[in-house]
């Protein structure tokens, strides 16, 4: 695929549509002024519908931006209520843009990639003149001016900001919940939690309300809600998408990137959003066609390295042993597999300075002067740095620098590592997080993230990938490492992978049914205290809070 003039060229995606329409007539559209007759498509069939498709039925002019707009919001206005996945919703302003990208596409000369796709936007990302809240009483009236780098990168690309998607409060732990709007539930199960801090994201995405959200990572945020609700969600090497508002603009703990349903969305995804930017030192600019030109992966030709606890980090037995039934099928088709050792040092308090860094510098002056200003989870970060010294950072860099030149020496050996990408199955939203794993207690409350937030400190990508169901019947998600700087050779593997998966009923995609969603026996809302005020003024409120992931 790729984006050549005013013609997006989608082959794959053209065959699917051609087929669809070969079966019983059926045409996506019949806004276009032309002679074709034909039965409309029902909204839940558009909606099922991926990126790359959807752009294609676009330039074949079988489907509309408006249309498909329509769809979504159909669906929106159906599964949205349940699952509490999306926040501030721009309905009027996004179907004038529709409208408009529909004429464009007629005319055969849509303004970008995306014209006229809406998405979703995490809330922690601000969104010109579209409620950006963090989930916190602190900015449920803030309405900011200008957009986010990466959101203004895919506002040029063509895309409709329609919606915000839930977060837990300053993206604070792997549970989406907060004051200002309540929890998310699991598409799969209301009662449960989708994951986190793109929690509403990855929501959004399993229940089809979107094609492509945005996301964050700083311990997982984008691969643990990605597994728990069955769609991809990939972390980049930290120079790859630039990340200006890191309160630490060294640090790379953080990182920026789209989430999708599948991987060839993704890649098309990361061709937009990946850039650099002056203001975040880490970010590097690269070939433009870095996602588009990946390299060929055969799985027979991989080298696979396995770790079921990435050293030593508790794991529930069921999910133990779907990972080494998804490994039993993973071996018959590459090259060689073999348990590698993910000790890499002391991966958990080095995490703990950096993300407790973090915190402090976003908001440790805002805690000095009004100690409740947040919840437990975004106090107890501040606390945990303002115990620190100079030397314990010191520390914690230098342990860094350490475990990333040990990762670099045993990715020598292998091409990828696979491993589980959470250590337990979707727990119950009121609960806030798991107090033990395997009969471990844990120690903090983002501790049973460190199946993700380990990977996270050499700096490379990881993604996760669909894979089946676990013993439960819900989401199972394959974590892949890659070396540092080889995303698009990781990206390739996730895609050469999700191929095979999907030939096999036990390692597909799960999805939930949306017609039978379990609601939650709470309700979603329930722990709302400070709701959002719908009415702000666009630079009315100023933002004194920023981001620490």
């Amino acid at each position: 695929m790729f984006w050549a003039g005013n013609s997006l060229f989608l082959p794959e995606a053209l065959r699917y549509l051609n087929e669809m329409q070969g079966l019983g007539g059926l045409c996506l559209s019949t806004a276009y002024n032309d002679d074709r007759a034909c039965a409309p498509v029902p909204s839940a069939a558009l909606t099922r519908l991926s990126l790359v498709e959807v752009l294609a039925g676009f330039k074949a002019k079988t489907l509309t931006p408006s249309d498909y707009l329509d769809a979504c919001l159909d669906q929106i206005s159906l599964i949205n209520p349940r699952i509490n996945a999306l926040t501030t919703i721009n309905s009027s302003r996004a179907v004038t843009a529709a409208r408009e990208a529909t004429k464009r596409w007629q005319a055969g000369s849509p303004i970008g990639p995306l014209d006229g796709v809406p998405i979703g936007v995490k809330d922690l990302q601000n969104t010109r003149d579209l409620l950006t809240t963090h989930g916190s009483p602190r900015l449920r009236a803030y309405l900011p001016d200008d957009d986010l780098p990466l959101v203004a990168r895919l506002r040029r690309a063509g895309a409709i900001v329609l919606a915000k998607t839930n977060v837990p409060e300053c993206g604070a732990g792997g549970n989406t919940r907060n004051p200002v709007w309540g929890a998310t539930g699991n598409p799969f199960d209301a009662n449960l939690v989708c994951g986190g801090s793109s929690g509403g994201s990855a929501a959004a995405l399993a229940a089809n309300l979107l094609p492509l959200c945005t996301g964050s990572d700083t311990g997982g945020s984008l691969r643990l809600p990605a597994a728990f609700c069955g769609v991809v969600g990939f972390r980049p090497s930290v120079d790859v998408v630039a990340h200006p508002t890191r309160p630490l603009g060294w640090s790379g703990i953080s990182v920026l990137g789209p989430m999708t349903r599948t991987v060839d969305d993704l890649i098309l995804a990361m061709q937009l959003c990946q850039a650099a930017d002056p203001d975040d030192p880490l970010s590097v600019p690269a070939k433009a066609d870095r996602f588009t030109a990946l390299p060929d992966i055969e799985l027979g030709d991989l080298r696979v390295g396995v770790s079921e606890d990435f050293g030593g980090a508790p794991v529930d037995p069921a999910i133990r042993d779907t990972f080494r039934n998804r490994i039993e099928t993973i071996s018959r088709k590459v090259r060689n597999i073999f348990p590698v050792d993910l000790d890499l040092g002391d991966m958990d308090r080095c995490f703990d300075v950096l993300r407790a860094e973090s915190f402090t510098a976003a908001f440790g002056e805002i805690i000095k002067s009004e100690p409740d200003a947040f919840g437990d989870e975004v106090s107890e970060n501040i606390k945990l740095g303002q115990s620190m010294s100079l030397a314990d950072r010191a520390w914690a860099h230098a342990e860094q620098t350490r475990i990333l030149r040990r990762f670099n020496a045993l990715m020598r050996d292998v091409d990828v590592i696979l491993l589980p990408t959470t250590p337990v199955s979707p727990f119950p939203w009121t609960q806030r997080h798991p107090a033990e794993i395997d009969g471990q207690k844990l120690d903090i409350y983002y501790r049973w993230l460190s199946l993700t937030y380990r990977g996270s400190l050499p700096g490379g990508p990881s993604i996760t990938l669909p894979c089946g169901r676990d013993p439960f019947g819900l989401p199972f998600g394959l974590q892949v490492l890659g070396p540092v700087g080889g995303d698009a050779k990781v990206l390739a593997v996730a895609k050469a992978l999700e191929a095979a998966f999907e030939q096999d009923r036990e390692t597909a995609r799960a999805r939930p049914d949306l017609n039978a969603i379990p609601l939650s026996k709470v309700s979603l809302q329930s722990i709302v205290t400070h709701p959002p005020q719908m009415d702000a003024k666009t630079g009315a409120e100023k933002s004194t809070l920023g981001t620490a992931v």
